[in-house]
């Protein structure tokens, strides 16, 4: 049986959004939170605290540190019995390889927005594609959780703006083209999906 409830959160703004020249010093999985991003994931907390109230929630929380301290913050919101939670990898940023210089980043994005962010593979990292098979395999995990019969009746899933899509993409099998047309969402910005009176 599916939760009452699922919420994908992207994490919220870190150094990488303010100054896209961190990624030529930072790898992008010890991106730390911006003071705005902190104090996004702070007001975020009051808003998952509003949609589950007392009810407990089973957290899956992408490693990159950004995607942590943004699960952290809200999961302060709640009371920590109600809280219980998993790293998961399959759920990480589209990787982009090592350390490259701002004017490298700049021609990436341009290269894969020319040919197509779903196929487009970032040398030595990879394609929406490859994101869009690691998504899947974790659906199985998913549904093998919601079997359990103390699974909470909500599901959080801390992740990044392209694997949230793609994770979007997925549930509602969604076409290639329609995934294109989508934009990330927001900073912080929750998605929730809630169980219908029909069961989907």
């Amino acid at each position: 049986m599916k939760p009452s409830r699922i919420i994908l959160i992207r994490h919220a703004e870190s150094e990488g959004n303010v100054d896209k020249g961190a990624y030529s010093h930072t790898p992008d999985y010890a991106l730390a939170l911006s003071t705005q991003g902190e104090q996004q994931a702070e007001a975020a907390g009051h808003r998952l605290r509003a949609l589950v109230g007392d009810e407990s929630v089973f957290a899956y929380v992408s490693p990159m540190w950004r995607t942590r301290r943004t699960f952290e913050h809200l999961a302060s919101a709640l009371a920590p019995a109600q809280v219980h939670w998993r790293e998961e990898p399959r759920i990480r940023e589209q990787e982009r390889s090592h350390l490259r210089a701002l004017a490298e980043c700049d021609r990436t994005v341009v290269n894969r927005d020319a040919y197509g962010t779903f196929y487009c593979r970032i040398p030595e990292g990879e394609s929406g594609a490859d994101v869009y098979d690691r998504v899947s395999d974790f659906f199985n995990t998913l549904h093998r959780n919601f079997n359990k019969p103390d699974f909470p009746p909500n599901t959080l899933i801390f992740t990044h703006g392209m694997t949230l899509r793609l994770f979007l993409m997925r549930w509602f099998y969604r076409t290639v083209e329609e995934f294109e047309q989508l934009a990330n969402p927001g900073n912080c910005q929750l998605v929730v999906l809630e169980q219908q009176e029909n069961g989907k």
